[in-house]
């Protein structure tokens, strides 16, 4: 297996490798490591300020067999820019993604705390969806997993799990700091649920990242509370750590169904 999510020969069209499969669907990807190329396009057409926030609009499931990236610029500004990526199977837009830029200041102002969790108390476990829908390699057995002891590790409820990808994006690149936290950020729904797929599927149709500042190192967290309602729809809302402390956060809103 290739050691990197996607390969490319081409810098537009990008195959996925067999760590980027979702756990729902052998023929689709987990949306973390298509965001993050996403990101890597966003990021390449406003240089100088900083991609803040991310919505993804998945549209169809993204293929494994493979997509093209496109960027834009929606609005530049001297304060503010706005872009847009698609990402395009042979016929179709499969997602979409509306980015925020902000201009960086050296500007002190005060900061509220927020208690940071320790990688060093971390117990090492299982991703927490452990049973796919097919029997091919997917993207749990492509990252490292720890919990934090005081949630739940990896049972559903209240979780913080911290998250390493084992393989780069791309594997000549040095993903950025917000290409490497996609994977986590995507991920709040597998981490924290109220029953097992077993019971209930829960499928994200979207997901919004924010970044208040840019993470540190290859180990992140994510602080995640599911909420699902009898109408069939829910969130899952975290906050994102790195190991020096919060980073920003994620929310996906979640589509609720009875397994099939």
């Amino acid at each position: 297996m290739t050691d990197a999510f996607f390969t490319t020969t081409d810098g537009r069209w990008f195959s996925p490798t067999d760590h980027t499969r979702g756990p729902w669907d052998a023929d689709g990807c987990h949306a973390g490591p298509p965001m993050a190329l996403m990101v890597r396009a966003m990021e390449a057409l406003l240089p100088m300020q900083p991609l803040v926030r991310i919505t993804v609009e998945i549209v169809r499931p993204i293929p494994m067999a493979g997509f093209a990236v496109q960027a834009e610029v929606r609005r530049p500004g001297r304060q503010v820019g706005l872009t847009e990526a698609e990402i395009l199977d042979e016929d179709h837009v499969v997602a979409r993604a509306f980015g925020l830029h902000l201009r960086e200041a050296d500007f002190p102002v005060p900061t509220t705390p927020v208690p940071r969790p320790s990688l060093d108390d971390a117990i090492p476990g299982p991703f927490p969806i452990r049973e796919t829908a097919h029997d091919l390699p997917a993207i749990n057995g492509s990252v490292d997993v720890r919990f934090d002891p005081r949630y739940s590790q990896g049972d559903g409820g209240e979780t913080l799990m911290w998250l390493r990808a084992k393989v780069p994006i791309l594997a000549d690149e040095e993903p950025s700091p917000f290409q490497r936290i996609c994977t986590l950020a995507d991920s709040g729904n597998g981490i924290s649920w109220n029953a097992y797929l077993d019971e209930v599927f829960f499928v994200n149709p979207d997901v919004t990242v924010w970044l208040h500042r840019p993470p540190v190192g290859e180990w992140h967290a994510s602080h995640v509370r599911s909420h699902w309602q009898p109408t069939g729809i829910g969130a899952a809302e975290a906050t994102l750590f790195d190991t020096e402390g919060p980073v920003g956060g994620a929310v996906q809103t979640l589509l609720l169904f009875p397994p099939r």
